[in-house]
């Protein structure tokens, strides 16, 4: 009597410019190796030319390396960006936060209940709010103070901990401070940050007051990737609610932080299953 052998499921991604024969040699790659593609979406922007791909296969190797080289391999005419994870290893995140603590707490509930496929592997706050939300939730908590002389080592700090605890993504919940425009550069699609959105946009302080001073009628939440222009990076996640005349601003908040955890916590998903790609100032999101 034999034993089956246990399959291992991959998502590759890939990303190159459009030529005719890229699904096929991905294919081909996959078939050799006696895998079975289970899922596979693919786009190509219209105005860079650039091709989009996510698959996820399954075959009884469990050797990563060798099946990365292998597609890396049979996909070398194209000379695509290619990356290759087996999705029983689940990506890393470094959680930053300041005082407010629905965002975060709302991504480690989800994570404790199994619905996000990721690991929270450290919560980096500029205050102490949050040290007791982190501590219920077994995650590790460093307490960074922020200071115009101290942001500079802060941020080497984070870029410690990214290297010490293999983090694949920052998520900024709420973290009430403006990353530097190096940090933004060296991890280009790898921060992601949760803001309100209305119709006018309200700058400053008290957001929700001035949007009931002018009747606004939907609410909104965008997250997005981070870059060095302050709340206009590639946008992956949104949705909006409405509201009416009725609504005081103590209400606008409440369903502002709602929206706010739910549109981030949609966001981190997408990411942490490799379903978003880059391309130029846009992102591709292949979802559910």
């Amino acid at each position: 009597m034999s034993v089956e052998t246990l399959k291992t499921t991959y998502v590759a991604t890939l990303q190159c410019i459009d030529q005719p024969g890229i699904v096929r040699a991905l294919s081909a790659a996959v078939f050799a190796i006696d895998g079975n593609i289970l899922e596979n979406d693919q786009f190509t922007d219209p105005v860079t030319g650039q091709f989009c791909m996510r698959t996820r296969f399954e075959t009884n190797s469990d050797d990563v390396v060798k099946v990365r080289d292998h597609l890396a391999g049979e996909l070398t005419p194209f000379a695509p960006t290619l990356t290759l994870r087996s999705e029983a290893i689940r990506r890393r995140a470094l959680v930053m936060v300041s005082k407010v603590d629905h965002c975060l707490a709302d991504l480690l509930y989800r994570r404790e209940q199994g619905d996000l496929p990721l690991d929270v592997v450290a919560v980096v706050s500029n205050h102490d709010d949050c040290a007791s939300l982190a501590a219920r939730y077994d995650v590790p908590f460093f307490p960074l103070s922020v200071t115009e002389h101290s942001k500079e080592s802060i941020e080497e700090l984070v870029r410690d901990l990214m290297t010490r605890l293999n983090v694949d993504f920052i998520v900024l919940a709420r973290y009430m401070q403006i990353l530097s425009p190096e940090l933004c550069r060296d991890f280009s699609g790898r921060i992601i940050n949760i803001h309100h959105s209305f119709l006018p946009g309200f700058k400053g302080a008290r957001p929700y007051h001035q949007a009931y001073e002018r009747g606004v009628k939907l609410i909104g939440a965008t997250a997005h990737f981070v870059t060095s222009n302050l709340d206009e990076g590639p946008i992956i996640e949104q949705d909006v609610v409405r509201v009416t005349h009725a609504r005081i601003p103590t209400d606008l908040t409440a369903l502002g932080r709602d929206i706010e955890r739910t549109v981030l916590a949609r966001a981190v998903r997408l990411v942490a299953e490799d379903r978003v790609a880059l391309v130029g100032d846009r992102t591709v999101v292949f979802s559910q």
